[in-house]
């Protein structure tokens, strides 16, 4: 089966990057302003969609974090899974090496796989930005942004 993997070196700690995937405060930095939890479902709210995405997690340590489709919705996402690889660099310890596997794509699906792939490379650079410099900058923002006159 067809699969989406992107690989990229962070200057920031596997903690700090472990923490951008696991905690609200994380995936708020990078991923999307709207997250939620509902037990060990994730809730993303993304513009437009008619529904969160349902993500599961199914694993959260400090090497390896996966998670698979809890929903229906996007229909394409149907059976498939993320999965985050998170490795010291050799010699660095305050440099990570993280592989995102986005797989399970079903026969037909893997039409989306272009965009999906697009997203994706969009995304892990803002979580990158997040993880070394600490500012949010999430690429799906949901609410209102009002500047005072």
């Amino acid at each position: 089966m067809p699969e989406i993997a992107l690989q990229l070196d962070i200057a920031a700690q596997r903690s700090v990057v472990l923490a951008a995937l696991t905690t609200h405060d994380g995936l708020t930095g990078w991923w999307t302003d709207a997250v939620d939890r509902d037990g060990d479902v994730l809730l993303l709210t993304l513009p437009g969609a008619p529904e969160p995405y349902r993500l599961r997690v199914q694993r959260a340590d400090t090497d390896k974090v996966v998670w698979s489709n809890a929903g229906v919705f996007p229909p394409q996402w149907a059976g498939t899974w993320i999965s985050w690889d998170l490795a010291e660099q050799p010699g660095a310890p305050e440099r990570t090496v993280l592989l995102l596997r986005h797989g399970g794509w079903q026969p037909g699906g893997e039409h989306g796989i272009p965009a999906v792939a697009g997203t994706w490379a969009e995304l892990v650079v803002r979580l990158k930005d997040y993880a070394q410099s600490g500012e949010k900058q999430p690429y799906f923002v949901t609410t209102r942004r009002h500047d005072p006159a």
